[in-house]
């Protein structure tokens, strides 16, 4: 049996990041579907709204905890799989830098990069949906 590595960062909050990059993804959705050149565009409002909260969020977290997400990013993208986590853990470490916020909210699918990971780690995002 495959040992699985130990996080830093609790899959309570990757949960959060995914459901709140979710959340931002649906709104820049809307917001392409129904843009009217005269509005206002209040939903352009609530999407960066809910970007600076994940940002925000995303800066809180220690340095152990970012390096953790963009691990579990690479490894939820296919760059990597459990067997060479601590390989994938060790770049992600080099790489680290004060814009880890704007790289893990710039990149595309990066909730269902993060689900895919935390299933290999035997996480469910079901699971945590039913404790919301």
């Amino acid at each position: 049996m495959r040992k699985i590595p130990n996080l830093s960062i609790s899959p309570e909050k990757v949960f959060f990041i995914i459901a709140k990059s979710r959340q931002s993804d649906g709104n820049a959705d809307r917001s392409d579907l129904t843009a009217d050149p005269g509005d206002d565009m209040p939903e352009d409002h609530a999407n960066s709204t809910d970007r600076s909260e994940l940002s925000g969020f995303i800066r809180g977290l220690n340095v152990d905890e970012q390096i953790d997400l963009v691990a579990l990013m690479w490894l939820g993208r296919g760059d990597g799989d459990l067997d060479g986590w601590r390989d994938l853990h060790a770049e992600a470490s080099r790489a680290h830098n004060n814009r880890t916020a704007s790289y893990l909210i710039g990149t595309p699918m990066l909730a269902d990069y993060l689900e895919e990971a935390l299933t290999q780690f035997g996480k469910s995002f079901e699971d945590f949906e039913e404790h919301l």
